[in-house]
């Protein structure tokens, strides 16, 4: 039985009754909930209790917390890949990649959290056996920061492209920028560890893993051995997502799966998505297949398979930088998910603005299978009834 329930855009709401003080998680370069980052830090999240179905009669007040979470997809910072040499004839930098009118919704963002598609260091060599391998300069870590970047998704496909010594150089180099990562690390444990972060009070956390290989050659973290977070069996999965929600408010699982460039979705993303809900996750996301998935909400949680490319490659692919709106008090709790329409093209990322563009993103995404969202006059993301 999970132990709350969130309102997403229904008439309907849940009265949670009872409330806790949450316990803290740890893991090497991971953030318990008493230290995680917050806009009044140092506050200690409350758990609740199970909810009761009931029609809401009077408008409380919702803003005892209210927060933005943001999640987008693949970014590959290769220094031997089109986006860097297009980054490099850029006189803005970033902002001549990525519309800045993104780069300031990520920024404004509480958390901004994406899936860095490579690894950054100077060492090592290619993996042998791979058809495309990246490595960026350590250097570019500052990219991340100018994009407002929070949290760095590591559970890819890419991320050991050139080894030990690289990934072991890559974790280095986002601890000494203070820059989190979730879903890889230099052991099980760490690899294994869920992110925690406190927002008005509020403990969020986000469990991230793989299962994108057909020919698996991303090494798997072992109890003394760095690597990736793996979920081709979900068992390990599960258990991080159960052992998150009895320590958090709120629970993001945000998965490497799918088939690269496909929109039909495989049986373990359906079934998957299923069983992290079941076992308390609030929103499950995905990345890997480089284009956006279908959407629906499983009773009641949030399902987007696929956030697909959010700055990748040269092609014409739409994206989406997601916006997920918690906000709610001790009796009612709230979710809006807002994904905003965007447009990977020929090395450039830009928000769609124009009526008739956004009008057909949303018609695209809302067509997809399982075609269980459609979008409101705001926007979000409402689940199909």
């Amino acid at each position: 039985m999970r132990s709350r329930r969130l309102v997403c855009m229904l008439a309907l709401v849940f009265l949670i009754g009872g409330c806790g003080q949450s316990a803290g998680l740890t893991g090497e370069s991971q953030t318990a909930p008493e230290e995680a980052l917050s806009p009044e830090n140092g506050t200690e999240a409350q758990g609740t209790g199970d909810g009761v179905l009931t029609v809401k009669e009077e408008e409380p007040d919702l803003h005892e917390y209210d927060f933005t979470l943001a999640f987008a997809g693949d970014i590959n910072l290769g220094d031997d890949w089109g986006t860097m040499d297009y980054y490099r004839e850029q006189e803005n930098g970033i902002r001549g990649c990525i519309d800045p009118q993104l780069i300031r919704r990520m920024q404004e963002a509480d958390l901004m959290c994406l899936n860095l598609e490579c690894c950054l260091s100077d060492a090592g060599e290619p993996m042998a056996g791979k058809a495309y391998t990246f490595r960026g300069s350590p250097d570019h870590v500052k990219i991340l920061e100018e994009l407002g970047v929070d949290l760095v998704n590591l559970a890819n496909n890419h991320v050991f492209d050139y080894g030990e010594e690289a990934f072991l150089d890559m974790l280095s180099v986002l601890k000494e920028e203070g820059l989190p990562k979730v879903g890889a690390g230099a052991d099980a444990q760490e690899a294994q560890a869920p992110w925690y972060g406190t927002f008005d009070g509020k403990t969020v956390a986000v469990v991230s893993a793989t299962r994108a290989e057909k020919y698996i050659l991303t090494p798997e973290a072992g109890e003394d051995t760095p690597g990736v977070f793996r979920c081709y069996e979900m068992e390990n999965l599960l258990n991080t997502v159960e052992e998150a929600d009895r320590n958090a408010d709120f629970v993001i699982a945000y998965i490497h799966w799918g088939t690269e460039y496909s929109e039909e979705l495989e049986d373990a993303q359906t079934e998957g998505a299923r069983a992290l809900a079941d076992a308390g996750a609030d929103v499950v996301l995905g990345a890997h297949p480089h284009c956006l998935q279908g959407a629906e909400y499983y009773n009641g949680t949030p399902v987007f398979y696929s956030l697909g490319n959010y700055w990748f490659n040269e092609k014409t692919l739409d994206t989406t930088l997601l916006e997920l709106h918690f906000y709610g008090n001790d009796e009612e709790q709230h979710l809006e998910v807002t994904p905003v329409p965007a447009r990977q093209e020929g090395y450039y990322t830009r928000l769609l603005t124009d009526p008739q563009e956004v009008d057909a993103w949303q018609t695209h995404m809302e067509g997809m299978e399982p075609s269980g969202i459609w979008f409101d006059e705001n926007g979000i993301a409402r689940e199909v009834e």
